[in-house]
């Protein structure tokens, strides 16, 4: 009988360290619950397929981006690629098409967060997004 109490013991401490909220090689679990309304002026950007966003919340802010008429994609602007450097954040650039960490130089398509350019492995953390027309809401 001690052996099944250790053994379940185990199996019961594998399962906790197991669940911590982490994410994309660590990236530190934030709750995201973020309503936002598109017509309000200061997201002007966003009435059209194409335009992006940057929004307070997750571990280093959020990049919203409008892929189409009814559909938005929201990322984690913490960069999955040595996730405990302060220094990591991504940041759309010129092209308005890319994501660029400008530490580490990973790059990222913003229609999709899959990575283009390394260091990087991991695609960017995305939250779920529903639209009903007007509110977009952003949770994870």
């Amino acid at each position: 009988m001690n052996y099944f109490i250790r053994v379940f013991t185990i199996i019961i401490l594998l399962f906790v360290v197991g669940c911590r909220r982490t994410n994309n090689n660590g990236i530190p679990y934030v709750q995201v619950n973020i309503k936002l309304y598109t017509t309000d002026p200061v997201f002007f950007n966003l009435n059209a397929v194409g335009g992006w966003e940057y929004i307070n919340g997750g571990s280093k802010g959020i990049l919203v981006y409008r892929s189409g008429i009814d559909e938005f994609k929201a990322y984690d602007r913490h960069c999955p690629y040595q996730p405990n450097d302060a220094c990591s954040k991504v940041a759309v650039d010129s092209s308005n098409i890319m994501a660029v960490d400008t530490c580490c130089g990973s790059q990222f398509v913003i229609t999709d967060g899959q990575v283009t350019m390394a260091p990087s492995v991991e695609p960017l953390k995305e939250y779920q997004t529903s639209y009903d027309g007007a509110v977009l809401i952003i949770t994870n």
